[in-house]
């Protein structure tokens, strides 16, 4: 079965999330849990914690199929000391929220190593700080998404995340997140090597380890490392390859996450989507 959501919003608290994604006939969401343009928020309320399992409940949401993505503030592989430590801090309250939430995912992007130091020393910071973080929190995998790489951001490259995936020391505890936007343009051609596109993730990084999928068309060519998304069926990637991917089982059970950026057309989407199966 597939669970089909967006990345909805929590405006005016965490347990508005679920009412929005029941609003666009959603049966999985993603959200923040607190203000992705700050570093620090104030902490969750009794109340907001009670009342989003309350809806999640009601909405028949489980933990399983909700996945929460952190502030794009962070960056785990940032080689400046000052800014590495608001990046700890930011992404171990992003986890203790989740914990809180009673939510089993968080999802990020790696991070950059903004020009400073070599792909590997990044690559190594960011998966020492995610050890930080597991250590510290309990029942929350961190799940890492595949990147563009624009710009130097890392992660584009399935090796990079498996790199730092050999390098987490509880296993259990790590996933990843593949949005289909960035995938194609980090050169991984989804449209014309479907099987051979997806048989890379399984071999280099392992079926095991695939937890959410974003699931976004790409306004940007092949290769191109810009993040660009594009509503489903109007970009790049076109319906076809939507089709496939809905009749593919490897996709089954886990989060398939919109967000595409007509937030108005979500409900459509997922119709759509959904008569592909």
């Amino acid at each position: 079965m597939k669970y089909i959501g967006a990345h909805v919003s929590a405006s005016g608290g965490v347990e508005n999330a679920p009412q929005n994604a029941v609003a666009i006939g959603a049966n999985a969401f993603a959200l923040f849990t607190k203000n992705q343009r700050q570093w620090v928020s104030a902490p969750l309320t009794e109340k907001s914690i009670a009342l989003f399992k309350e809806r999640c409940a009601a909405g028949g949401f489980d933990a399983r199929y909700i996945l929460p993505h952190d502030s794009y503030l962070i960056n785990l592989g940032n080689p400046d000391d000052e800014a590495i430590q608001k990046s700890r801090a930011a992404f171990l309250d992003e986890m203790k929220r989740c914990e809180q939430l009673g939510l089993t995912m968080l999802n990020f992007h790696p991070g950059s190593h903004l020009n400073k130091i070599s792909v590997e020393q990044c690559l190594d910071a960011i998966a020492a700080n995610i050890n930080l973080a597991l250590a510290h929190t309990n029942g929350v995998t961190a799940v890492i998404e595949n990147t563009a790489g624009q710009g130097s951001n890392v992660g584009n490259r399935l090796e990079e995340i498996r790199y730092i995936i050999d390098r987490i020391d509880d296993k259990s505890r790590v996933g990843v997140c593949i949005d289909t936007c960035h995938f194609y343009s980090a050169g991984y051609d989804i449209v014309n090597d479907y099987e051979g596109s997806f048989a890379a993730l399984d071999n280099i990084i392992g079926r095991e380890y695939l937890l959410a999928i974003h699931l976004n068309d790409t306004k940007k060519p092949l290769g191109s490392r810009v993040d660009r998304h594009e509503s489903i069926g109007l970009g790049l990637l076109g319906l076809d390859f939507f089709k496939r991917f809905m009749k593919d089982s490897r996709f089954d059970n886990i989060p398939i996450i919109l967000e595409t950026p007509d937030e108005s057309r979500w409900a459509d989407e997922i119709n759509l989507l959904r008569s592909f199966e």
